[in-house]
């Protein structure tokens, strides 16, 4: 056997040799991590991994990453141990992210680690915590979890005593920045063109493609949903005909796992079909060119992208509005409009470290910081500890 100190240099795979795999292996408009245009704090290089390697890594690392495994994605985390969490959505998206950037040839670390972190600012209780927060803030620049999501890797985190924050690459940070409110940030901002990176787009079309997928495979699963309702879908009819057709005597489990597999081969084969023929196209040469370009060219067909709109309306109509989830929604939506007045109104209750930031960008920004790094379920214990049960009462 070859002991490691004897193998031949050729097999060993530090950064700069992944460095050169990119430059020669990536398409034309890929983003490459030798051309970086670096991070908020200088640091050395790492021996093994490229710049966007490390943000992944970063990213995974990080405590509001492993908080998302206790966030909501449409069920609180009670529910059911099958239903998805946050976690579970992001690593299904960067799961998609993955596949899409390596079959067009972009750069897959740079698009993983922008899905993994894409939702590291939602609140609890999903977006009926993010509407609440908006609305609270709406005299102060207003909430939004994706711009949220940058104050998380920018400020939020501490695991380094030179500067707070992950200190990621610019260019995961201007992935991350899909859009949001008008805030002031504490750091200067990505530089921003007409379009995101390539990498990016497909982090955001992947992020679509996973929950509308999973939440549908979820409101099957809770009864909520049923196959008959989405038998006349345009394009998820002829999945549904088709799998009942073929495993007619398979367990619903199964027809349904088939059923939202298919959805998804659909979506993906499309969307990377279309992207292609746009990027070709569109002459699309180099990253600069692609993100000073004046239309997206990551997205779905206009036939599939209208099955697209289908799917989601419907999803909002039986699902996200049925009168079970309301319900719900409403409980969850008190919760977090309750601690954000408690904690506003009485400071003394926050920890000392949340309070020593009022004098930065103001007590209003510093609560609902606090309020949504929140679990659903530190949110209701702190719900319980500080106004009694009340509006927790059936989540």
């Amino acid at each position: 056997m070859t002991r490691p100190s004897e193998r031949p240099t050729s097999e060993y795979r530090d950064r700069l040799s992944r460095e050169q795999d990119e430059v020669r292996s990536l398409a034309p408009a890929a983003t490459r991590a030798i051309d970086s245009r670096g991070r908020l704090h200088a640091e050395p290089e790492p021996p093994f991994r490229t710049a966007f390697q490390r943000d992944r890594d970063r990213i995974v690392h990080s405590r509001a990453f492993r908080r998302l495994q206790y966030k909501t994605q449409v069920f609180v985390h009670h529910e059911g141990d099958h239903y998805r969490n946050r976690l579970t959505h992001t690593l299904e998206g960067a799961q998609i992210t993955r596949t899409i950037a390596r079959v067009l040839g972009l750069n897959e670390d740079l698009a993983e680690a922008i899905a993994l972190a894409h939702d590291l600012g939602h609140t609890p209780f999903g977006h009926a915590g993010e509407r609440v927060l908006a609305e609270m803030l709406s005299s102060d620049g207003g909430f939004d979890h994706n711009r949220q999501c940058l104050r998380v890797v920018d400020l939020l985190e501490q695991r380094y005593a030179e500067y707070p924050g992950l200190n990621l690459s610019d260019e995961t940070r201007e992935g991350i920045l899909k859009h949001g409110c008008h805030w002031e940030h504490p750091v200067q901002l990505p530089e921003l063109l007409a379009q995101r990176s390539l990498e990016a787009q497909v982090a955001d079309a992947a992020d679509e493609i996973a929950y509308l997928n999973h939440d549908l495979d979820d409101g099957l699963r809770a009864g909520i949903l049923d196959f008959d309702m989405i038998r006349d879908l345009s394009l998820l009819g002829a999945i549904v005909r088709d799998v009942e057709q073929r495993h007619a005597s398979a367990p619903a489990p199964v027809r349904r796992s088939r059923i939202v597999s298919g959805m998804i081969d659909e979506l993906v084969t499309d969307l990377v079909d279309a992207s292609r023929r746009r990027i070709e196209a569109d002459g699309l040469d180099s990253p600069t060119a692609a993100r000073e370009s004046s239309t997206r060219a990551i997205g779905l067909s206009e036939e599939v992208d209208g099955a697209r709109r289908e799917l989601k309306s419907f999803l909002f109509d039986h699902f996200y509005n049925h009168a079970e989830v309301l319900s719900r929604t409403r409980r969850a939506e008190a919760v977090v409009a309750d601690l954000f007045r408690i904690f506003s109104e009485e400071p003394a209750r926050l920890p000392d470290g949340v309070r020593a930031r009022f004098g930065g960008e103001g007590a209003p920004r510093a609560v609902a910081d606090y309020v949504a790094g929140m679990t659903d379920r530190f949110a209701l214990a702190e719900h319980g500890k500080n106004l009694g049960s009340g509006a927790q009462e059936g989540l």
